[in-house]
């Protein structure tokens, strides 16, 4: 094998082990969502790939150093790249009866580790056949890795900048099988080996071709209307009942979370309890005619925005949402309207808080959930900033999901709030007031710029609402109590361990067991 001809197989194959890696977080994410102990399990399974199957192709190489071993090698890379999207229907949605950290790291090694380490022995195979001078072998071997290791950056970047938003993951998959069989077979097409190369390739692409409908499309749901990928998210939208089981609601799914439900035509709608509590301190906070002015980090289907943009028509409100397929969804499939009042800014909520220059009457953090959450909006520095934004008697309302009784997010978030804005000045709201028994469930922790009379919200939820109020204050002394008793610790940009503290949430709501 010429020198050329080494560089461009191993620059392909080195494209495609981070072209694999990259896509592999995206693919994982409806499964078992994207959090640190993802990404930990697919760089350390696909490393571990690469490192076992260097150390295989090395054999291979001494005992079977032809073209033909090096054809074949491309072209069952390739099988085994089209094969993780049928093996990750069959194997990422089993509930294994383990920790959550072991079941990612299960699945992740039976979906990626064999094309990885098959991948992986592409390299030393083609050192053996293209260095013959052992005078200039470091200088060769020095120009192969080089070639290599941009084949890794390019594939990084190309993966991640452009081919994810333009393509989807499980076309990807299917277009890198593809070119590792193609190659092999062009390979091979060279040799005597030409008939088999065909034969095999063929077969492949045809099972590929044959199966295109079931392993690489997205597996969904009959109720599922609209889905697309974003540089974020898996998207669907998807036609449920709400619990009246009369109403149709559109629902929005961002990987396998379901962040909103909305009523297109009827705005007023609100489906999550977490929201008709935002509804229940706005309403004491504001008359419908008053004017304030409110931020929302993280937009999701925009229920409560279009709520408030239409019970409070002279409020001014302001979405910031990373991603901007999320909101074109919302506009598109939501029922935002084209001439709302509502302004959106695509941008990352600390980003924008961090160099925002106007002032707040109530912030809304809704970016959290309980299987992705994003550190940065956690801690004591984002506090500080988000004070720093908000106009003085400003509220800001953050949705939290946590177990009551055991929980350690909950905690955390609510120490760290409260050493930026006071002892005094943090409460918790509940959907339930059952607090003794309350598990799992979804919380408001309500923070004020300056004294919150809770006293005066209590008394507004007895009276003047009625009987309709959906919020249920947990009293000082049991919120002392729940961060005194559960293990809690300030969270900084330095230290937020924000993946292990909300772990055993995800275990319990999804019945696996934990290690004592």
């Amino acid at each position: 094998m010429n020198i050329i001809g080494a560089y461009i197989i191993t620059f392909i194959a080195s494209f495609c082990i981070l072209v694999i890696e990259i896509v592999a977080g995206r693919i994982l994410a409806p499964y078992v969502g994207v959090s640190l102990y993802t990404w930990t399990s697919i760089i350390g399974v696909v490393l571990a790939g690469i490192s076992i199957g260097a150390y295989l192709g090395g054999w291979l190489a001494d005992r079977f150093p032809t073209p033909s071993t090096l054809a074949w090698l491309l072209i069952i890379s390739g099988i085994a790249v089209l094969i993780i999207s049928p093996i990750t229907n069959l194997v990422a949605g089993h509930q294994f009866p383990t920790t959550l950290m072991l079941r990612i790291l299960i699945v992740t090694m039976i979906t990626f580790f064999i094309p990885s380490c098959i991948l992986g022995m592409i390299s030393p195979v083609v050192v053996k056949l293209a260095v013959k001078n052992m005078e200039k072998m470091g200088h060769a071997v020095g120009k192969i890795y080089a070639i290599s290791t941009l084949g890794s950056i390019l594939g990084t970047f190309a993966t991640g900048f452009f081919l994810i938003s333009w393509l989807g993951t499980r076309q990807i998959i299917l277009l890198t099988g593809c070119v590792m069989i193609l190659t092999g077979l062009i390979l091979g097409t060279m040799l005597k080996m030409r008939k088999t190369a065909v034969g095999v390739a063929a077969v492949a692409l045809l099972a590929a071709t044959l199966s295109y409908g079931t392993a690489f499309k997205p597996q969904l749901d009959d109720n599922v209307f609209y889905y697309t990928e974003s540089d974020y998210y898996t998207i669907q939208v998807a036609k449920v009942y709400s619990g009246d089981e009369v109403t149709v609601l559109n629902a929005l799914v961002l990987d396998n979370l379901t962040h909103s439900y909305v009523q297109p035509e009827d705005s007023y709608k609100i489906e999550y309890l977490y929201e008709r509590i935002y509804g229940d301190v706005l309403k004491w906070k504001n008359r419908k005619n008053s004017y304030f002015k409110t931020l929302s980090i993280g937009g999701g289907g925009y229920t409560f925005p279009r709520y408030m943009d239409t019970y409070y028509p002279n409020s001014d409100n302001l979405v910031v949402e990373i991603d901007p397929v999320v909101t074109r969804t919302a506009f598109e499939q939501m029922g935002v309207s084209g001439d709302t009042r509502i302004k959106t800014i695509n941008q990352d909520g600390r980003w924008f808080v961090m160099n925002c220059g106007e002032k707040f009457d109530v912030v809304f953090i809704d970016a959290y959930n309980d299987l992705s959450i994003p550190y940065h909006l956690t801690t004591k520095e984002f506090a500080q900033q988000i004070k720093n934004i908000m106009n003085p008697g400003g509220i800001v309302l953050t949705n939290i999901i946590d177990n009551f009784q055991q929980g350690s997010f909950l905690p955390s978030y609510m120490r760290t709030l409260r050493s930026v804005f006071g002892e005094k000045n943090v409460h918790l709201i509940s959907i339930s007031p059952d607090f003794q028994n309350t598990g799992i469930s979804t919380f408001i922790v309500m923070t004020g710029n300056g004294d919150i009379n809770i006293k005066s919200f209590s008394a507004f939820l007895k009276k003047r609402l009625e009987g309709e109020a959906s919020s249920e204050i947990v009293p000082e002394a049991l919120v002392n109590d729940y961060i005194k008793r559960n293990h809690s610790v300030l969270l900084t940009d330095d230290y937020a361990p924000i993946d292990n503290l909300i772990a055993p949430v995800f275990e319990d709501r999804f019945g696996y067991k934990r290690e004592s």
